[in-house]
């Protein structure tokens, strides 16, 4: 059993892409996403709609998962053509490249990294940390944990936190935020004046709320889970995140599809390199990554998964809100 860098050394040969897969996979994503947009503007019935506004959500998923596999430079470097539909497809989504990239690429060298995981991530801090923030730093702390916080994430994670939040904190290297804003608002403005408010909502107000809520929680349950491991600076190490702090999200050949495959999170993490539609190869070829620690969308482990609140080194797990004041 190969462990440690030997281990990541091992998956080097699946970190490279067939360039006509990923273009068929980004093409026909595109074009089904463009397709279900339509079908959701144009005036069916309302039972027709929401249909395409449903599959519009869904494919916004699996499209995010192309995008943000081509900014981890897994898939289509140097294309002059992915790189305009990707810039676009951020700025279609609240989530322009450059902080993207710059909290993504941050959270995959600190993933679990008690006190520093934060940037790119959930906060997590440990039960005593807790106990001496103030008042104020508690209700945030737990604010952005809030599971109504993720079922929002259009508003807090991707408007406010993405754009807005960016923009203002440094408008010189995240230009592109206020670039996303004019053009999401900008094309909901004029799917509003040309065709009506019933129009707006099923093509995008409801598809990009439903799509940023998944998008919100498979980013939480991938590292927040009742099985996950936290570790300070001194004892953290790359494999040990992706294994230990890390799930594989069990779901059906369907949503496996929807989601690009990001269920499989563990190797993504111990080779961003992969290309989504090598990562189950990658499983059935190393017995290593065959025994991870998992959850799923099942509303159980749903509501066992968003209870946690701050990690307890003593008892090496995470507490529930209700256990943070034992």
């Amino acid at each position: 059993m190969l462990d440690g860098k030997e281990l990541i050394l091992a998956t080097r040969p699946y970190a490279k892409e067939d360039r006509a897969k990923s273009w068929i996979y980004t093409f026909t994503t595109l074009v089904l996403l463009v397709g279900a947009f339509l079908g959701a503007l144009y005036p069916f019935h309302w039972a027709i709609r929401t249909f395409f506004c449903v599959l519009e959500a869904l494919l916004m998923v699996r499209m995010f998962i192309i995008y943000h596999d081509y900014l981890h430079l897994a898939i289509l470097r140097k294309s002059f053509l992915a790189d305009l539909i990707f810039t676009f497809y951020g700025y279609y989504v609240l989530t322009p490249r450059t902080i993207w990239k710059r909290s993504h690429d941050y959270h995959h060298k600190h993933n679990s990294k008690l006190f520093t995981s934060s940037i790119g991530s959930f906060p997590i801090v440990t039960k005593e940390k807790f106990k001496s923030m103030s008042r104020k730093d508690q209700l945030v702390y737990l604010f952005i944990r809030h599971p109504l916080t993720i079922a929002l994430a259009y508003i807090f994670a991707f408007t406010w936190g993405m754009c807005l939040l960016s923009l203002v904190r440094s408008p010189t290297k995240h230009y592109d935020s206020l670039f996303a804003l004019i053009f999401h608002y900008g094309l909901a403005i004029l799917i509003y004046v040309n065709f009506g408010l019933a129009a707006l909502l099923f093509s995008l107000i409801i598809p990009i709320a439903i799509s940023s809520c998944i998008g919100s929680y498979l980013f939480y349950v991938q590292h927040n889970f009742p099985e996950a491991k936290y570790e300070t600076k001194e004892g953290w190490t790359y494999i040990g995140a992706a294994m230990n702090s890390t799930s594989f999200l069990k779901l059906n050949k369907l949503m496996h599809w929807f989601t690009g495959n990001i269920g499989y999170h563990h190797i993504h993490h111990a080779n961003a390199k992969i290309p989504f539609y090598r990562l189950p190869e990658v499983y059935n070829a190393f017995p290593e990554f065959q025994n991870p620690k998992t959850s799923s969308l099942r509303p159980s482990d749903i509501i066992k998964c968003l209870q946690l609140k701050v990690w307890d080194p003593e008892l090496g797990r995470m507490l529930k809100g209700s256990e943070i004041k034992v």
